[in-house]
């Protein structure tokens, strides 16, 4: 609970509506979409404007209170969870479309913005904003920036840090930062733009943010590829690419996923094949309909048994929206859905889809795979039930050798989920020890106090650590709380 002279503060600041702190209340912050952790803040407060942030952050910062920025709470590595309680920052009231500007081709807008908002708004004036997560219909663009969230569509158009041009945030001790701007040129001094893009709220609380917009493609055609085997997919992705076409989309599905999707969606995915891949391409006309035929041709050569092109826009549109129906189709299958983001290049997609086969049946656990093909970044979800203890044991077990596998095949832990609390114990597998004591020597120089979601990102000693050896995984494993009163003697690898 908050002492009953911070509550008046907060109160005076956001308004008595806006500070909650019973139990009941703060039960609804003590978690996101990652499965498996929970912890009780202290009290959730939701700020309207940058001036009450930065009270708030001011109040915090002199009582030593820990603070956790969040906006729908729908991000997968438990970045908003506060395990170590504190007060939530909610920001999803400031949530205005400041300007489009079709002159300097940008969006300025705050933080609690829902992101397919902002797709709708820029689309209408002919411009385009790519980035566009599988949660884009809930998720916050405050939150996309955090997370450095990705999509469907970062093939061809990257993800969010390619597009962020400026923020203004509000610092630890309270004071307001802003970076970057409109200009397309601008390297004065150090870009602390991209160093808070994907710092999860570890740095800073990001208030507002400038984007970069581009001319809204003029047409879009989607065809679906089935194949009897994961590795004619993965070789078509490979020989699509080596012939120098970049696809808007290209979204991968093994069998169990088309068997749930389709149960889900019912719109006639090929059930009885090993592999689909779902393909976009947008653009000029002719450059379109040449980059479709020609991708076709490449797929038929690798052994698609069939090649549809959809006959109209909203067909395939349909289509793409069945894949991002993936987990919620997936999601019904079992209590627990455990959804990762291992990526590979994309020339080892088709070993790393099956490691990640290998590994599962090794451990007797369900996962489907689905993913964006085209920049290697695969999505195994685990169909489990938290309840189970040995069987969550089990999981954790192959998702830290489907992580390792990853970095052994040149990969990375994470392609856009962010890394948060699930996967701070690999972190290092990426960055390196050295690599981790730069990011540890940022956060010390620029949050002292650690009061900006803490117990992310970085492993602490107390808990269990990854390390390769001998070509194997070697684990110390020590008790610790998932939040109030949760224990157990792993950390989930979901």
């Amino acid at each position: 609970m908050l002492k009953p002279q911070v509550a008046k503060e907060l109160k005076a600041i956001v308004g008595s509506n806006w500070l909650l702190d019973t139990p009941e209340d703060c039960l609804a912050y003590s978690y996101d979409a990652t499965p498996l952790y929970q912890s009780m803040p202290d009290g959730v407060v939701m700020p309207g404007t940058v001036e009450e942030v930065a009270a708030i952050v001011k109040v915090c910062a002199r009582e030593g209170i820990k603070i956790v920025s969040r906006g729908s709470g729908s991000n997968l590595s438990a970045g908003t969870v506060p395990v170590e309680g504190g007060l939530v920052v909610v920001l999803t009231r400031m949530n205005q479309i400041v300007e489009i500007d079709s002159d300097n081709l940008t969006a300025t807008f705050e933080p609690g913005v829902i992101t397919a908002h902002l797709h709708r708004e820029v689309e209408k004036l002919g411009l385009f904003y790519p980035p566009d997560p599988g949660s884009m219909n809930v998720s916050t663009l405050g939150g996309n920036i955090a997370e450095c969230a990705g999509g469907l569509r970062g093939l061809k158009y990257g993800v969010t840090k390619d597009y962020i041009m400026g923020l203004q945030a509000v610092l630890p001790n309270g004071e307001i930062l802003r970076t970057g701007g409109k200009s397309a040129k601008d390297v004065a001094g150090y870009d602390l733009t991209k160093l808070l893009v994907g710092s999860e709220g570890t740095l800073a609380v990001i208030t507002e943010a400038t984007a970069k917009l581009i001319p809204l493609p003029e047409s879009k055609r989607t065809m679906l590829a089935s194949f009897r085997d994961l590795t004619g997919s993965a070789r078509a992705v490979s020989r699509i690419i080596a012939e120098r076409i970049i696809p808007a989309t290209m979204e991968f599905l093994d069998n169990g996923t088309i068997r749930v999707v389709e149960d889900f969606a019912r719109i006639g995915l090929p059930v009885d094949m090993g592999a689909i891949l779902m393909i976009e391409q947008d653009g000029p006309e002719s450059v379109v309909e040449r980059d479709i035929q020609r991708m076709a041709d490449i797929c038929r050569k690798e052994g698609a048994v069939e090649v549809s092109v959809a006959n109209s826009p909203e067909e395939g549109a349909k289509l793409m929206q069945a894949r991002r129906f993936a987990l919620s189709a997936l999601a019904r299958i079992s209590p627990t859905t455990i959804l990762e983001d291992a990526t590979v290049p994309r020339a080892r997609l088709a070993e790393m889809v099956e490691q990640v086969n290998v590994i599962a049946k090794k451990y007797g656990v369900n996962i489907c795979t689905f993913g964006h093909a085209g920049d290697g970044n695969l999505h195994p979800t685990c169909m489990t039930d938290e309840r189970d203890k040995e069987e969550i044991h089990r999981v954790e077990q192959a998702f830290e050798e489907i992580f390792l596998a990853a970095i052994k095949l040149g990969g990375t832990i994470t392609g856009e989920h962010g890394v948060g609390m699930a996967k701070m114990n690999y972190l290092s597998l990426k960055v390196g020890e050295t690599g981790i004591e730069v990011m540890k020597s940022l956060k010390q120089a620029i949050d002292p106090q650690n009061i900006m979601n803490p117990g992310k990102l970085f492993a602490k000693d107390t808990r269990r650590r990854v390390v390769i050896g001998g070509g194997a995984a070697a684990e110390q494993s020590v008790s610790h709380q998932h939040g109030n009163g949760c224990e157990c003697n792993e950390h989930t690898a979901g």
